[in-house]
């Protein structure tokens, strides 16, 4: 039986594909970036204007660095536009379609997931098996339905967060994973610091994959 083709644009080293991977599609990722860590079928060009035909259902992941909570602190990339112009492009195109960005993101309508409602955890240099703290949010043309909500806040004092390119261990905005640890719980035993700490987990999106799928089982 046939796979349906899945469009992974911005895709990074391919947490987000994994996911889509185990719910049923098959993927191939589209990044400006060379990406030699992406499991699938890849591909360097301009996620902007890289074509949608022949694709079941787009994935996208349009860079967050301006939309997080950090960005204050920082320059502005100015990349802030591409996430209103992919979901305007993506409506156009008409197919089933999902984008994702981080907490602070303007997108009205959009699921926010977490990973301790996926049970997502690793065992940490204390010690302690800690949940991952990682929100991020999800707009679709497909209704998605959540996982159960987030239990960050009655597990304060053993969550794990993933950021950064280099550290790890106990930080003034709480545990901080190193390289192994945010490989462990984020689910992604292949991807460097830099791509671990850009990721989405694989459980996030095969959750929202397998909904995708259902719909598009569904006769139009």
């Amino acid at each position: 039986m046939t796979r349906p083709r899945l469009l992974d644009l911005f895709c990074c080293e391919g947490g987000a594909a994994v996911g889509y991977h185990r719910a049923g599609f098959d993927v191939v990722g589209v990044d400006i970036e060379h990406q030699t860590r992406y499991p699938y079928e890849f591909h360097q060009g301009d996620a902007m204007t890289w074509p949608l035909d022949g694709f079941d259902a787009v994935h996208a992941s349009p860079p967050c660095q301006d939309h997080s909570a950090l960005s204050t602190l920082h320059a502005k990339h100015g990349t802030a536009w591409m996430l209103h112009a992919t979901i305007e492009r993506l409506t156009a195109w008409g197919g089933p379609w999902v984008v994702e960005n981080v907490e602070g993101a303007d997108m009205p309508g959009s699921l926010t997931l977490c990973g301790s409602e996926f049970g997502l955890t690793a065992r940490t240099q204390d010690g302690k098996v800690r949940l991952l703290k990682r929100h991020r949010r999800f707009v679709s043309n497909v209704l998605l339905m959540g996982a159960g909500g987030c239990h960050c806040s009655a597990s304060r004092g053993r969550i794990v967060g993933v950021y950064g390119d280099g550290g790890g261990g106990a930080m003034t905005r709480g545990y901080k994973g190193d390289l192994a640890e945010s490989r462990e719980v984020m689910g992604m035993p292949w991807a460097s610091r830099h791509g671990v700490s850009q990721a989405i987990p694989p459980a996030y999106t095969q959750f929202i994959g397998e909904q995708v799928l259902a719909h598009l089982a569904v006769p139009a």
